[in-house]
């Protein structure tokens, strides 16, 4: 590694050894009190190397300045503390593959664990590289403390050498992406950015200007319980009720038949016994039309069980999340305008894509600060599977920088 990669892969190890799993059922701000601890570390390093206004707002917000040494627009960066709570963030043990040959890579020999190009493709574009992987006992948590690492050393480097110019520089490091409810806190007058860049994408190149349309939705259903025996005519089971449901939604509307700028809805949780049931998922889709569709086939279903099942009550709950950026970045232009330009200067080929999900940068972009989301440099997110390649790191360094000296007047 060289001076730059070793200075992002030592505050990467460090960053992942604290445990920040965010929490989906918590009521509180930020959902787990761990990312609060991580928060005043990131902080204390950010006073260290010289950020100015460096604070942690009420709801666990960090936030820093850098001020400029030329006029330019004010650029906004931005990466999330939390990891994701579908596999395990705690004690984790980052591992390092220097020098990658090709191959699989042993993650976990006991447990039959291998990271192989077949279920990594993008592996093949890493040859040479140094990659990091976990044990096999939790996720890496290279979403997105990757992220925080390469803005935290862009500062550094910004901040001892003055003399290369940009413009102002807000950076902030934001609670509860991974459950979507966080940037909701997220104050903006407080961070006033001309535009921002989430950096907080996957594989070297994929550049996310848009994102699916995202509401959640609750179905309730009150059964009609009897002795089996003598059920006939009378019995309403809202275990029957719901699996009808769930099966009479298209197979071809679903999240495993489905890609690209495809939507689906995704039945996530079933809860029931005779008397009651639950039936809780997200609706997905890119075109806020056919979305909308989504939503009535969906209530249509619904009212056909009310007509089948007369001696049930069912109510269906749709409760909005995010809406896709893409427009906004459209019809203000700057930010990707500026990202493009350093993409073909750094010579990375780039490919512009409609993420089949949702980033801190849509909301932004929705209540008036245009913030694509750009990679960071990991791939196989949320599970045991993830890597990291420094290399793509120093590459996100670089675009970053140049997206800096890009926005100059």
């Amino acid at each position: 590694m060289n001076n730059l990669q070793k200075k992002i892969y030592d505050r990467f190890v460090k960053y992942v050894k604290v445990n920040t799993t965010s929490c989906g059922t918590s009521e509180t701000v930020p959902t787990t009190a761990t990312q609060l601890e991580f928060g005043k570390m990131l902080a204390e390093e950010m006073k260290e190397i010289g950020f100015a206004n460096v604070e942690i707002d009420k709801n666990g917000f960090v936030f820093g300045e850098i001020a400029g040494n030329a006029a330019g627009a004010t650029v906004g960066l931005l990466a999330h503390m939390d990891t994701v709570e579908d596999f395990s963030g705690e004690n984790i043990s980052p591992v390092l593959h220097a020098d990658y040959q090709g191959g699989n890579i042993v993650i976990n020999e006991g447990k039959g664990m291998f990271l192989t190009p077949e279920m990594a493709p993008a592996l093949l574009k890493c040859l040479g590289h140094d990659i990091i992987t976990a044990d096999g006992n939790t996720l890496l948590g290279g979403d997105d403390k990757i992220g925080i690492a390469i803005i935290m050393t862009l500062g550094e480097y910004l901040l001892a050498h003055p003399e290369v110019k940009h413009g102002p520089v807000k950076v902030s490091f934001t609670i509860d992406e991974e459950t979507g409810t966080g940037i909701g806190h997220f104050d903006l007058s407080r961070f006033q950015a001309d535009f921002a860049y989430t950096v907080d994408g996957a594989e070297l190149g994929k550049i996310d200007y848009g994102n699916f349309n995202a509401d959640r939705f609750v179905i309730t259903i009150e059964g009609n319980n009897c002795h089996p025996g003598t059920a006939k005519g009378i019995m309403a089971n809202p275990v029957r009720i719901a699996s009808d449901i769930v099966s009479t939604w298209p197979e071809d509307k679903l999240p495993e038949t489905t890609e690209k700028e495809e939507g689906f809805i995704l039945f996530m949780n079933m809860q029931g016994q005779l008397d009651k049931a639950t039936l809780k998922g997200i609706v997905r889709h890119h075109d806020l039309a056919q979305f909308e569709q989504f939503k009535k086939d969906l209530e249509q279903i619904v009212e056909e069980k009310r007509a089948k099942y007369p001696n049930a009550k069912i109510h269906l709950e749709i409760m909005k999340q995010y809406r896709n950026m893409k427009d906004v970045l459209q019809e203000k232009p700057q930010a990707m305008d500026v990202l493009v330009k350093a993409l073909k200067e750094e010579g990375v080929d780039y490919e512009l894509i409609q993420a089949r999900g949702g980033t801190d940068g849509s909301q932004l972009s929705l209540r008036g600060l245009p913030t694509p989301n750009i990679f960071a440099g990991y791939e196989n997110p949320h599970g045991p599977y993830e890597w990291v390649s420094i290399q793509w790191s120093e590459t996100v360094f670089n675009v970053l920088l140049r997206i800096l000296q890009g926005s100059l007047k």
